[in-house]
């Protein structure tokens, strides 16, 4: 990065942020890609926009007591970061993990305030969750966790202000403790959290989403280079429902899924991960809480490989679906040493930006988080459509929506790297495209 203001506004935001890493990191990807924008239009400059569009709009920090099944009572952090609602009410998932902190809600809020300018549905960004663990507690102990997160949350969210959603921790049963404990509480039924069941105001295709959208979106990235999906190996990471998701329609358009990966390991499947069996037992090993993927190796017969990563399996492409730098410098080299030519990051930040460095230096094309995934948030957008219509739409119409919207995604990142000198660079177009429409937005709006 050469441009000075930039340069210095990087150092306030690191002066301002110390200790938080992701946050700096996401932040510093953004603004390097900028250079060309705000060299071209120095009204972002003069306007102060890029000072405000770092700078979360609120950020609201609260203990979360409850009770576990001994009685005892438990205190946990709640987090919500409300980023940015230049084009919509903020919109974004909640996390429920150990790792949960101020700085990983932080980036992820950041994150998102692009991922869904992306997706052309009027949301802002937002993100939040609380360093409680799911895994290992009862439903009970979990009921009373999500009551007592959303007494307080309740407060400040709603259909036209800030509308949460699942993440990871937060599943089906999660939202719908959250949802129930804020009807009770405001007395009205709304649109306010996505990724609701079926039964009371959820979408089709939503837990699929995530998945599904990466690899519309693998599938533009790779027919602009001249390529097809069909016949091509892949390997995943994680086996959660992002992993279960993208393997099920790769294995739909004819790709060939060969790794999925957990904290014990990764499985290496030659023959692929490509029947209902095999993919729907991921579901089964998410539901058992276990968190081990070897339990597919011990059912099918297939290879485990105990303390590692995949991305030493050779494949044509890479789709980390995990979590944030889940792929490090080594990894790359492992990556780019098997002549992989692509490696579409589908989990929220998965590579470090040491990682990220090696592969471009290396003609690897990397596709980012905040453009692949975007489906899971598209088709939370359209959830927050289909309850204010109080309609819903068919699973062909949910998914001929979210194809459509990944694919205007791709165009638009690819245009707008284009546009400014940076062709084939996916980083730099999303983060370009991303920020002109929110940037407009706060231009129209003002300083506020």
């Amino acid at each position: 990065m050469k441009n000075q203001y930039l340069i210095g506004l990087l150092e306030r935001v690191e002066k301002r942020n110390p200790g938080e890493p992701e946050f700096l990191q996401a932040v510093t990807e953004v603004l390097e890609s900028l250079e060309p924008v705000i060299e071209q239009n120095p009204k972002y400059v003069e306007a102060g926009v890029l000072e405000s569009i770092v700078e979360p709009e609120r950020i609201i920090k609260f203990r979360v007591p409850w009770i576990d099944d001994n009685g005892k009572v438990q205190v946990n952090r709640g987090f919500r970061v409300q980023f940015n609602s230049a084009i919509g009410p903020y919109k974004g998932g909640l996390r429920f993990h150990p790792s949960v902190c101020e700085s990983i809600i932080k980036f992820l809020g950041f994150e998102q305030t692009f991922k869904n300018s992306l997706t052309g549905l009027p949301m802002g960004g937002g993100k939040g969750g609380s360093d409680f663990d799911p895994r290992g507690k009862s439903d009970m102990e979990v009921m009373r966790f999500c009551q007592s997160f959303m007494t307080e949350l309740s407060k400040h969210i709603g259909a036209d202000t800030d509308v949460p959603a699942g993440d990871i921790g937060v599943g089906a049963r999660e939202v719908g403790y959250l949802f129930g404990q804020y009807k009770r509480l405001r007395n009205e039924f709304t649109g306010v959290l996505t990724g609701k069941g079926r039964s009371f105001g959820g979408s089709l295709i939503r837990p699929e989403a995530t998945g599904f959208g990466a690899v519309y979106y693998t599938v533009e990235m790779l027919k602009s280079f001249g390529e097809d999906i069909k016949g091509k190996t892949f390997a995943v990471s994680g086996f959660g429902n992002v992993a279960w998701g993208t393997a099920l329609k790769i294995t739909e358009l004819g790709g060939k899924v060969v790794t999925i990966s957990g904290p014990d390991g990764y499985v290496y499947d030659e023959d692929g991960i490509n029947t209902s069996e095999k993919i729907n037992f991921m579901l089964e090993m998410r539901a058992s809480c276990r968190d081990k993927v070897q339990d597919y190796a011990d059912k099918f017969g297939v290879p485990f490989v105990a303390g590692k990563r995949p991305w030493e399996v050779k494949v044509d492409v890479c789709m980390p679906c995990a979590t944030q730098n889940e792929v490090g410098i080594e990894d790359a080299k492992n990556i780019v040493a098997n002549g992989t030519k692509y490696y579409v990051e589908v989990a929220n930040m998965p590579t470090t930006a040491e990682a990220v460095e090696y592969f471009k230096a290396n003609g690897v094309v990397v596709a980012p988080s905040k453009a692949v995934n975007a489906g899971g948030v598209a088709v939370s957008g359209l959830e927050m459509s289909q309850n204010s219509m109080r309609y819903s739409w068919t699973s062909e119409e949910v998914d001929a929506k979210l194809h459509q919207i990944m694919k205007g995604i791709y165009e638009e990142s690819y245009n707008a790297a284009k546009k400014y000198g940076m062709e084939g660079d996916l980083i730099a177009g999303a983060n370009i495209a991303g920020f002109i429409k929110v940037a407009d937005a706060m231009l129209a709006q003002g300083a506020v």
